[in-house]
């Protein structure tokens, strides 16, 4: 029997049945099934299936409108810092300006790094 952690297993195993009865022996029954009957049986995999193929394509859409909206939120929101940090009253020092989750301009360190000789070259200091 295929596991329930593998529904791709058990989808092949349900195909290649279907297919096999109906190609070969579209007439007979087995186990106290008609093809007919036995197709009803297999009908709320199939439709489970069909479902979470529907609700994948929903989520890929809906993840797709939320990242096309994210870019829209993210020019606003550069567009207002922006008008933050020109603004007179606030700036790129203020408040306002670090609790947006920037760092003031006093506050930023400059960048620049300075080597010692001895590390550059890979020698040890003596």
């Amino acid at each position: 029997m295929p596991s329930k952690n593998k529904p791709q297993v058990s989808l092949d195993k349900i195909n290649l049945t279907k297919t096999a009865w109906e190609t070969l022996r579209p007439a007979k029954s087995f186990a106290g099934l008609t093809l007919a009957q036995f197709q009803a049986k297999l009908q709320p995999s199939l439709a489970a299936r069909a479902e979470i193929a529907e609700l994948d394509a929903k989520l890929k859409a809906a993840q797709n409108r939320r990242d096309d909206a994210d870019e829209e939120s993210l020019k606003v929101i550069d567009r207002v810092v922006k008008a933050v940090v020109a603004d007179e009253a606030e700036g790129d020092d203020g408040e306002l300006y670090e609790a947006m989750g920037y760092v003031r301009k006093s506050e930023a360190r400059s960048g620049l790094t300075r080597r010692k000789a001895a590390s550059a070259t890979g020698a040890k200091p003596a």
